[in-house]
């Protein structure tokens, strides 16, 4: 499987106790499609980023991941949705996060001298699901209005920022809120992830093994493509479907989207799966599966 970067997979496999075994690594990246030189290459520049220490070489050594890892990368992963939010969607999809019908709106001028704070910021609405309607202003269904005028502050800008609400929102003639989540929010696209993120959940978790069976042993004199590796390989798969389908994905309220919305099934679909994959883990697993475990309670 393409697309998912090489540090993603380490920080995947880290276990409770903030290590990773290199046998479990090089045979669960071959799964994925990579290469060990890859693997190599990536774990020596963790090593030199100071994310990781490492003891022995190749199959046969053991990452540790240290404190200067950051936030970024630990306890969470890279490149990972808040929980947060993941908990949002899934009580979304229980019906327990109903629309109030406020459209909460964000208008910012700010001057090219400040440029990096005005990407900043701009960068910040669009993340958190915020469509632009035009030059300085965004909307959403969703009330962001806390987190956008906490980076406002972060940034030096809430002088230059005005946020309101509003039942009656027009953009070009169009008032209609299924219409306007239509016309503001790429939802074929959207659509077309999450079905991507539910065929893989679908997928048996051998798939993975089987795409590489024919590749024979690895350059290290190792084969075997075994079950365990397997599970772990659809695991990393998944939590990386998942990134892809959920972080650009605006949460909209199921009251704005087509019914049914294939973001709930997918989500559905993988949730079952990482029931099924956690159970057939390893012990001690990685602590991939509680990380997701806590964001899908």
């Amino acid at each position: 499987m393409s697309g998912i970067p090489t540090r993603m997979v380490v920080h995947a496999l880290v276990r409770e106790d903030g290590t990773v075994a290199g046998g479990e690594l090089y045979e669960v990246a071959g799964l994925l499609g990579m290469t060990d030189q890859q693997v190599r290459l990536c774990v020596k520049r963790l090593v030199a980023e100071g994310r990781f220490t490492v003891q022995g070489r190749g199959r046969r050594a053991v990452l540790s991941l240290t404190g200067a890892a950051g936030p970024e990368h630990g306890p969470g992963l890279p490149l990972v949705p808040e929980v947060e939010f993941v908990r949002h969607a899934y009580r979304q999809d229980r019906g327990l996060e109903p629309w109030d019908g406020l459209w909460h709106a964000f208008a910012f001028a700010v001057p090219e001298s400040a440029r990096a704070a005005r990407d900043s910021l701009r960068d910040a609405l669009t993340g958190l699901g915020a469509a632009p309607v035009q030059g300085g202003l965004y909307v959403t269904p969703n009330a962001i209005g806390p987190y956008v005028r906490a980076h406002a502050a972060e940034l030096g800008l809430s002088e230059a920022l005005s946020c309101l609400s509003t039942r009656d929102l027009t953009v070009g003639g169009t008032s209609d809120p299924r219409a306007l989540a239509e016309r503001l929010w790429p939802l074929p696209e959207i659509a077309a992830r999450y079905a991507e993120l539910r065929a893989l959940a679908e997928r048996p978790a051998g798939a993975e093994a089987d795409a590489t069976a024919d590749g024979g042993e690895d350059g290290d004199g190792h084969g075997g493509n075994d079950g365990v590796a397997a599970g772990l390989a659809h695991a990393v798969a998944l939590a990386a479907a998942f990134s892809a389908a959920m972080l650009p994905d605006p949460l909209l309220p199921p009251e704005l989207l087509p019914q049914p919305w294939p973001g709930a099934t997918a989500r559905a679909a993988a949730s079952d799966a990482w029931a099924r994959l956690e159970a057939a883990a390893p012990a001690p697993g990685p602590r991939l599966f509680r990380l997701y475990g806590e964001a899908l309670a």
